[in-house]
């Protein structure tokens, strides 16, 4: 138990420091590009997230309270294998789309109420305005 808490702690450090290396180049940070994962890949077409998407599966609002990163992980590779009764299905996404996407339902704590702003550089930032 004690090493897969320290792999979390090495995984999140290096999103960390791979989101303050983006930041400062002007690029996406893991968490923006795992927010146009979510999008792009329609995973709200069955999550909500806030007020996004559609509640027919889990509400992902504050997923990242609930999670560590490298469960999150897990699931998104494969979620029969974390859970052989899930109804999830197997995604076929790229090693860098999961380590994105898993650091974007990471970083979703604050709750179903909170809302993207605009001029804000929060993970929900890549959802599309219009």
């Amino acid at each position: 138990m004690r090493c897969l808490g320290s792999i979390s702690i090495a995984v999140l450090l290096t999103v960390v420091a791979g989101s303050a290396f983006a930041l400062a180049q002007g690029q996406a940070t893991p968490v923006e590009q795992g927010g146009r994962v979510f999008v792009d890949g329609g995973c709200y077409g069955c999550h909500t997230v806030g007020k996004l998407g559609t509640p027919i599966g889990p509400d992902l609002s504050h997923v990242g309270s609930k999670y560590p990163l490298d469960y999150l992980g897990r699931w998104l590779r494969d979620p029969l294998d974390v859970r052989p009764n899930a109804h999830m299905p197997t995604l076929e996404l790229s090693e860098d789309q999961v380590l994105a996407l898993a650091a974007y339902l990471f970083s979703l704590r604050r709750g179903p109420t909170w809302e993207p702003r605009p001029s804000s550089r929060s993970s929900l930032r890549a959802f599309p305005t219009a």
